[in-house]
């Protein structure tokens, strides 16, 4: 590993961390009768505090510090007076900037009493993650990435959205390589040493 490659690994983390920190603020409060208003304000008082920034503030326009999508949103929710109710799930999506450098993180959050067909959802959704993550290392294809992603969720009865996909990052929000959560293995752009990229699988109950 070069030491570009050091520097950017480390300042990625820092920022990812203060991103996640603002999840586990969020994780403290989450729970029936806050608004999703609420959400965003804990989001964006954490990263101040930490000498961050927003990364979505003013992003294209995006009104708020965090994208907060419950239910049938899939992604890109607005924090609003919106309310949330038990049996609610929320996505919380938060990416911090530090020294330049731009950390992306979510978390699904359970609103009390979710339904037996929410709690699998997430919890398959999680696991598509975790079965990328295992398989990452180099001359590893970005096709094998969206293959066991697809393959974990349609053997549970689910469908993944293909209109939204992970992307590189560092210096940029968004940057190459798109990381699509499906696909056939053995195509696509073999990984490297020193790309960052995040994995976001987006999932449907139904099609």
């Amino acid at each position: 590993m070069t030491e570009n490659f050091t520097e950017a690994f480390e300042k990625t983390k820092i920022a990812g961390s203060i991103a996640a920190g603002a999840l586990n603020e969020v994780n403290k409060i989450i729970k029936p009768g806050i608004s999703t208003n609420t959400v965003d304000k804990i989001c964006y008082d954490y990263i101040n505090d930490h000498k961050a920034f927003s990364a979505p503030l003013f992003y294209s326009g995006f009104p708020k510090s965090c994208c907060t999508s419950t239910n049938h949103i899939v992604c890109h929710g607005i924090p609003s007076d919106k309310i949330l109710k038990d049996g609610d799930i929320v996505n919380v999506d938060v990416t911090a900037v530090k020294d330049g450098w731009h950390g992306d993180t979510s978390r699904m959050f359970e609103v009390g009493k979710i339904s037996v067909k929410a709690k699998k959802l997430v919890e398959v959704t999680y696991q598509s993650l975790m079965k990328a993550i295992e398989i990452l290392r180099e001359d590893v294809h970005l096709g094998d990435i969206g293959s066991a992603i697809q393959e974990h969720v349609e053997a549970n009865g689910f469908s993944v959205v293909q209109d939204f996909c992970g992307h590189g990052i560092g210096e940029s929000f968004h940057k190459e390589p798109s990381v699509l959560h499906f696909g056939k293995k053995g195509t696509g752009e073999k990984l490297k040493a020193g790309m960052i990229f995040t994995i976001e699988p987006m999932i449907n109950q139904g099609n």
